[in-house]
């Protein structure tokens, strides 16, 4: 029946009012599969010659014999034109049902005509299986035309452009003198021996602390010795500076904000960039949206555009003595040896970066650092650049009152979904490049993780990460509220050798990229706003600079909880666990001791604070299958479902709200009718238990005297838990023999 009605419904409105007043479809519309040749009568000339000619005007004459791909598309638009004529109306169903009811009888035939159809579409969408393969496989490298800039490659390749014969007098001189002075240089042709490979990835590093005045307390760490730690601020220089920045890398500020103020490099700035010049890893923890963020934006930004001015300009030069080699030539004369400058792949650094408008500000920084007073660069694609990563105007509701640091967060575009190559040569610059002919990358790890792609996938591509000298993780924190997997994913997929040769030059590329040793030489920026084993493992388990690590130290003196202005008596307990993602133990310790605590019906509004989307999935499923009553709260909430469970808690309606913490990170909505505080775990950013504390007050009922808060800790906990208390009073409580520790606010703090 099903058959029957569908097979009706294809038919136009005069086809239906022809096969109800005569019980057959019109003989013009049968669907004939194969239709016999035409005859043709020919007459033969006399002559050979003229009968070729003609022949040739009537091959040209006859018409091409269609594919069965055309065939399929002539039957596609005559199906779409069809259903356009059609006019869908009450009338046409009845007709319909008065169609099916009439020719009962006739069911049979009609559901063998209807298979044989089916039979005859099924076939004709097999013909063609390689035919549209091949149409999307076009399709695809269509969309990734349109993703990339492939007008101005001979601009910007290197193979083909040489230095200018102004820039240097002596190429070959002047190569000699920077590799004797500059860092950079000294790094990349360092040649490791089999030894010292076997030292790093042995796991066995020493450890020195020093303390600059700006950056604080320095742990380093080095698993070669001979390489040794990073001395004192005083007795370390700054790397050398690029001749295209010399002009313009003191009034570095100005170059990300032009509009400000005119403002000089920060000592904090320099500092930082002796640390990079070195060409160490470095973790710096303190790197706030607020305040620091922006310095140390403009400081990685120089460093790394230095860094690839350094590098192009030393493959120029090279191609300029090459040039000259070959001209000045004699026949007979032994061959040299080529310069070993480059990389399995031309890609040197990449930047990670959670939100489109990150990406528009670093290179907002780079082409201000490029330009100089009177004279503007060359930038290819800025329009489209600024209207893909630039604000999209009226995207924030009016009158939302959120705190300072999340509009730093969430200011400008805020896709996270994005990547563009950018490519340097001399001072022009190149926007959306194809990633083998770009410098530095740009992207977000969702927008890399779709191009890598995942084990088993037939389309994935990670050779271009083969040869990334310089490694920037900025805001590592947010990725942390994002999904941590794909930073995972993309640290996994660096720096291996590649599976196609992309048409390198290999008498150019590095013996260490030929070892397959340039995890070996990489080095990793990684800043945040907060200190997380979760980012330091990314140090200790994907990095091995054979020159070792920095990480600032500097811990809190006081915490967080200062920043409670409620009266709020607050209960540490801690749980004992054997590892820092020992989920189980929380879970079994919050079932058992906390939980039957608040399950009393004088214990309501209760709101329980989960960091992980994991842990509030158990939760919630415990939850459901006790028939507590609670309502919930994630970052997949619909508005609905928000504003239902706010006004049910805020009732008394639901006993708990379990509440997680990248909904807080995302929305940070003011929860009203809180009289009891569990904190599952310790909040991943300290400010946001002094913000969630804070919202007791926001009830207005009067019954500060009967507020809680609870917060489970293991021994793991210790730096979250020196930002939330203090570091003393958080080493006081992790070397007691007490399990529970109360803290009272909004009176003077008393410890038990």
């Amino acid at each position: 029946m099903g058959k029957r009605k569908q097979v009706f419904t294809n038919l136009s409105k005069k086809q239906k009012k022809h096969l109800k007043d005569f019980g057959e479809e019109h003989p013009f519309h049968d669907n004939v599969q194969e239709r016999p040749e035409r005859t043709q009568i020919v007459d033969l000339p006399i002559s050979p010659q003229h009968s070729d000619a003609e022949s040739v005007e009537e091959e040209e004459e006859e018409p091409e014999k269609k594919t069965a791909y055309q065939k399929l598309l002539s039957t596609l638009i005559q199906i779409a034109n069809d259903q356009s004529e059609e006019e869908e109306s009450a009338d046409d169903e009845e007709e319909d049902d008065e169609l099916l009811g009439d020719r009962d009888g006739d069911g049979k035939e009609e559901e063998e005509e209807a298979e044989e159809l089916e039979d005859a579409d099924k076939a004709l969408n097999e013909a063609p299986e390689g035919e549209e393969e091949e149409a999307g496989e076009q399709d695809e490298a269509a969309a990734d035309e349109e993703f990339t800039d492939k007008e101005h490659e001979s601009q910007f390749c290197l193979e083909s452009n040489f230095t200018d014969k102004g820039e240097e007098e002596d190429p070959e001189r002047t190569a000699e003198q920077q590799d004797s002075n500059d860092t950079l240089l000294q790094h990349l042709d360092t040649e490791l021996s089999e030894e010292d490979v076997q030292n790093i990835t042995s796991g066995t590093k020493t450890r020195t602390q020093i303390t600059w005045p700006k950056l604080g307390v320095l742990l380093c760490t080095g698993p070669l010795e001979k390489f040794g730690p990073v001395g004192p601020e005083k007795h370390t220089s700054l790397p050398s500076i690029h001749k295209v920045l010399e002009s313009r890398w003191r009034s570095l500020n100005q170059a990300a904000n032009p509009q400000g103020a005119a403002e000089e490099i920060s000592p904090l700035q320099l500092e930082l960039l002796a640390v990079m010049g070195s060409y160490r890893d470095l973790y710096y923890p303190e790197s706030s949206p607020l305040n620091r963020g922006p310095q140390v934006r403009s400081a990685y930004c120089l460093h790394v555009l230095n860094h690839v001015l350094k590098a192009n300009s030393r493959v120029l030069a090279h191609n300029a003595q090459l040039r000259e080699r070959k001209a000045q030539g004699k026949a007979g004369a032994e061959p040299q040896d080529e310069p070993r400058d480059q990389g399995l792949t031309r890609p040197k650094v990449l930047i990670l970066v959670p939100f489109r408008d990150g990406a528009l500000r670093v290179v907002q920084t780079l082409i201000g650092l490029l330009e100089t007073k009177g004279k503007k660069i060359v930038v290819s694609n800025k329009k489209r650049f600024k209207d893909e990563f630039g604000e999209e105007p009226d995207v924030s509701p009016p009158n939302q009152q959120r705190p300072d640091d999340f509009r730093a967060t969430f200011s400008g575009n805020v896709d996270d979904h994005f990547r563009i190559g950018v490519s340097i040569v001399r001072s022009s610059i190149r926007l959306y490049a194809p990633f083998y002919s770009s410098d530095i990358i740009i992207a977000s790890p969702l927008g890399l993780r779709t191009v890598l792609g995942a084990d088993g996938e037939s389309r994935r591509d990670f050779d271009f990460l083969s040869s990334i000298e310089v490694l920037v993780v900025d805001q590592a924190d947010v990725f942390l509220m994002q999904n941590w997997e794909h930073v995972l994913h993309v640290m996994k997929h660096l720096n291996l050798q590649p599976l196609d040769s992309h048409g390198v030059d290999f008498s150019r590329v590095r013996m260490w990229n030929l070892n397959n040793w340039a995890r070996y030489y990489r080095q990793t920026l990684v800043f945040s706003s907060i200190l997380d084993p979760q980012i330091t493992n990314i140090l200790s388990k994907h990095c091995s600079n054979y020159l070792g690590q920095i990480a600032t130290k500097n811990m809190p003196r006081t915490g967080s909880i200062c920043q409670v202005l409620v009266q709020l008596p607050h209960v540490f307990q801690m749980f004992p666990s054997d590892s820092f993602m020992d989920q189980d133990a929380r879970f079994q310790f919050f079932v058992d001791k906390v939980l039957p605590q608040y399950r009393d019906s004088v214990m309501s509004h209760t709101l329980i604070y989960v960091p992980s989307y994991f842990d509030y999935v158990r939760l919630r499923n415990y939850m459901k299958k006790e028939e507590i009553n609670f309502v919930s709260l994630c970052e997949y909430s619909t508005k609905s479902e928000v504003s239902r469970a706010r006004h049910f808690f805020q009732e008394g309606e639901k006993q708990f709200l379990l509440f997680t913490e990248r909904f807080h990170f995302y929305k940070r909505y003011t929860i009203k009718g809180i009289q009891n505080l569990i904190f599952y775990g310790l909040p991943t950013f300290p400010h946001f238990y002094s913000e969630v504390c804070n919202m007791l007050a926001a009830g207005g009922r009067g019954e500060e005297a009967s507020w809680t808060c609870t917060a489970l800790h293991s021994r793991y906990d210790a730096q979250k838990l020196a930002a939330i208390t203090g570091a003393q009073r958080a080493g006081q409580m992790l070397h007691s023999n007490k399990t529970v520790h109360l803290f009272i606010t909004g009176e003077e703090d008393k410890t038990s």
